[in-house]
C-alpha cells in the first residue's frame, strides 16, 4: 500500500505548508504511513487528465491512498470531481478529503451527504445557466431578433452538454436528474442519446 497527496495550487503565491501539515497529521492519526507529495501549479479549469493528478491515478494501485486537502483541488467542475471519486472506487483506491472529512467509502455516511451536495450544487449550476440562457433570449427577443429552433434535424439543445452528460451517464448518475440538470425530459434525454450519440 503506497499513500499519495495531491497538492494543486493556481498561484505561485499560493502556500501549500500549512495543506502539508494536515495532511501529515491526517496520515498519522489514520496510520498510513509515509506520504509521497505530488504538486503542481495549474488551473483547475484543466482537465484532471492532463495535470500530474490524472497520471498519478493511473499509476495507483488497488489498497493505494489518495489524500487531498478539500475536493475542489481535484477539479472545478463537478462532473470531473465525480469521475475522480468514481475512478479511486473502481481501481480500489481510498480517496480522503480532509476539508469535508469526505472518504469514498460506500458505507461512509459523510460520502453519500457528499454525493447528495454535488448533485444539488450542480442542479443549481444548471438553473443558473437556464436563467442567463432565458434572459439573453428574452433580450434578443426585444431587440427584434427572430427565434426558433433552426430547420433541420441534424442539431440539439443538449449538443453543447454532450461530453458532460456522456460523462455523468458513465458514472451511472439517473437519467431523471441528468434530464433535469440540463432543462429537458428523460423522454427526450434518451432520444438524444439515441439518435445523437451512436
Amino acid at each position: 500500500m503506497k499513500a499519495f497527496a495531491y497538492l494543486r495550487v493556481s498561484t505561485l503565491e499560493q502556500n501549500t505548508d500549512k495543506n502539508k501539515l494536515d495532511i501529515l497529521k491526517f496520515a498519522k492519526d489514520k496510520q498510513l504511513g509515509s506520504i509521497e507529495f505530488i504538486e503542481e501549479q495549474i488551473s483547475g479549469r484543466a482537465n484532471f487528465k492532463e495535470r500530474k493528478l490524472g497520471k498519478l491515478l493511473d499509476k495507483m494501485h488497488r489498497g493505494d491512498v489518495l489524500i487531498v486537502p478539500e475536493l475542489s483541488r481535484l477539479a472545478r467542475s463537478v462532473s470531473q470531481i465525480l469521475e475522480v471519486i468514481d475512478i479511486t472506487k473502481r481501481k480500489g483506491i481510498s480517496l480522503y478529503a480532509i476539508k469535508e472529512n469526505f472518504s469514498n467509502d460506500e458505507q461512509s455516511i459523510t460520502a453519500t451527504v457528499t454525493s447528495t451536495i454535488f448533485a444539488l450544487v450542480a442542479q443549481i449550476e444548471r438553473d443558473l445557466i437556464s436563467l442567463r440562457t432565458k434572459e439573453a433570449l428574452q433580450a434578443k427577443k426585444a431587440t427584434g431578433i427572430k427565434l426558433g429552433r433552426p430547420k433541420g434535424r441534424g442539431k440539439s439543445k443538449l449538443d453543447k452538454d454532450r461530453d458532460e452528460i456522456l460523462k455523468l451517464i458513465k458514472l451511472k448518475v439517473p437519467k431523471t436528474i441528468i434530464a433535469k440538470q440540463y432543462s429537458t425530459t428523460v423522454a427526450n434525454l434518451t432520444r438524444y442519446l439515441r439518435l445523437y450519440t451512436a
